[in-house]
């Protein structure tokens, strides 16, 4: 209700008021005008009942649905292991307990209960690497028509990581008023880079260090939650951005070129986003001279080694984005990639437009066939490297880049993982709780626990004995809202 321009938390429960030359007042049961002299008193009144019919709506609104999946299998992130015979209760949109089933358990006589035996529940998953507006909007796809997606592949949170400001907020808007049908959306800063920018729709120049805090002033009133350098910066500027931001309490990325991993490292960067910002950094200069040398390059370096001590050191946090690399930039035009089952998800729109950008970047990148698999295969082998280093990983796609469907993706980045070496526990736990640590919302996400968001996968069968059983999802719930997969993605456009 609209009350001099205020509003109320009710919805709709008086219509609104217009005060002209008198108070007029219509509904679709009648009309009528109070002269200017009764104005304070009716008004007076229709505030009260106003107040009356809000606070009952609250009443009812804190009477909050309570769900219990009862007697299912939980993944723990923090051991990285399944603890059988679960309850999950949930109330409203938070997690109210987690623990062993009691068959006399006694729950409301309208809760919804969900028969957890042989299903297996993991927190949301989170994809720690999208683009919401790049590359959608060329193919005149707007981000809202993605979100559905994303939450039917069990993606509950996305991190955005560089896209136009203006358009991130108003999709992030999108997913908050929708989570019926949409992750949660954490905002990035545009690409920080040099002048011109690398891709000036998403880029912003920052050319001095004196330049950061006032850039960061404007950034910090759109919300973001992570800053991102890129390619072009040089080290003064990214020292400048990683200082100054972690003085505003914010998490700084990077996808790295002329500003080195080790630089980047020694400066206290939070994360690298791309195996192309540890790998093009461990390439002795030597090397680098000799024909095919990124698909025979050896790791078992002094300048390998030492950055992923400092990268173990620092707690550095490492988005290998596989997926991105193999569709995308070294194999697209492999048969079982261009013909992923996945891809036929996305809307047609989009798929027309991936050939043509493709083309448009140069991809494939790396030469012939053969060399660009041994690339692709260094990789994974580097990937494996960090993890048994001790280097944190996360899990991030790049979507929704050339044949990096939305939401989808993630598992087969997931799967990419493992064959990489990293067990399938670690993978889970990087997809989850790695994830919500890199966008500080650990308290909220990333494990099962009492009073966090209830956001949850429910699968049918054990994710540890196969990663791709991560795809066989029953239940998807998002803020304490249950969704099926099937009737989510019939949310999203086909064409």
């Amino acid at each position: 209700m609209a009350i001099f321009g205020e509003t109320c938390g009710c919805r709709g429960c008086v219509p609104p008021l217009s005060l002209r030359t008198g108070l007029h007042w219509k509904s679709d049961m009648l009309e009528f005008t109070i002269d200017h002299r009764w104005r304070l008193t009716v008004l007076s009144s229709i505030f009260s009942l106003v107040m009356l019919v809000c606070n009952a709506t609250s009443s009812l609104a804190d009477e909050a649905t309570v769900v219990a999946i009862v007697d299912c299998t939980v993944f723990d992130p923090v051991a990285e292991v399944l603890v059988p015979h679960q309850t999950i209760v949930i109330r409203g949109s938070l997690i109210e307990s987690v623990g062993e089933s009691d068959p006399s358990s006694q729950f409301p006589t309208d809760a919804v209960v969900i028969d957890g035996r042989g299903k297996f529940a993991l927190p949301g998953l989170i994809d720690a690497h999208v683009h919401l507006v790049h590359v959608s909007d060329f193919a005149r796809v707007t981000g809202d028509e993605l979100l559905p997606l994303f939450l039917a592949a069990g993606v509950t949170s996305v991190r955005s990581t560089g896209d136009e400001i203006v358009a991130a907020t108003l999709v992030a808007r999108f997913a908050e008023r929708h989570p019926e049908s949409s992750p949660r959306v954490f905002t990035c800063s545009p690409l920080l880079d040099a002048d011109p920018p690398i891709h000036r729709d998403i880029g912003r120049a920052v050319t001095d260090p004196e330049e950061v805090p006032a850039l960061l002033d404007d950034l910090q009133k759109w919300n973001v939650t992570t800053l991102k350098i890129y390619a072009r910066t040089q080290r003064d500027v990214g020292r400048a951005i990683i200082e100054e931001g972690h003085r505003r309490g914010l998490m700084v990325t990077a996808h790295l070129g002329a500003y080195s991993a080790q630089e980047a490292v020694a400066d206290g960067i939070d994360c690298l986003e791309h195996i192309w910002s540890v790998f093009n950094d461990v390439i002795p200069e030597d090397v680098a001279k000799e024909p095919g040398y990124r698909g025979r390059l050896e790791f078992d370096t002094p300048l390998c080694e030492a950055l992923l001590e400092d990268l173990a050191e620092r707690k550095t946090f490492v988005d290998p984005t596989l997926t991105v690399f193999r569709n995308m930039i070294l194999l697209p035009d492999v048969p079982e990639v261009y013909d992923h089952p996945d891809n036929q998800l996305a809307p047609q729109r989009l798929r027309d437009f991936w050939p043509l950008y493709l083309a448009k970047t140069g991809c494939p990148q790396g030469g012939e066939l053969e060399d660009r698999q041994r690339e692709f295969a260094k990789f994974q082998e580097l990937t494996g490297r960090l993890y048994r280093a001790g280097v944190p990983l996360l899990v991030g796609t790049d979507s929704p880049e050339p044949q990096v469907t939305p939401g989808f993706s993630l598992h087969q980045e997931l799967e990419l993982l493992v064959e990489s070496g990293v067990p399938v526990a670690a993978a889970l736990r990087a997809a989850t709780l790695n994830n919500a640590t890199v966008l500080q919302q650990e308290e909220h996400l990333g494990t099962l626990a009492p009073g966090k968001l209830a956001d949850i996968v429910l699968l049918t069968a054990n994710p540890l004995e196969e990663i791709r059983n991560t795809r066989k999802i029953e239940l998807v719930i998002r803020d304490g809202i249950i969704t099926r997969p099937e009737d989510v993605l019939k949310l999203a456009p086909s064409d």
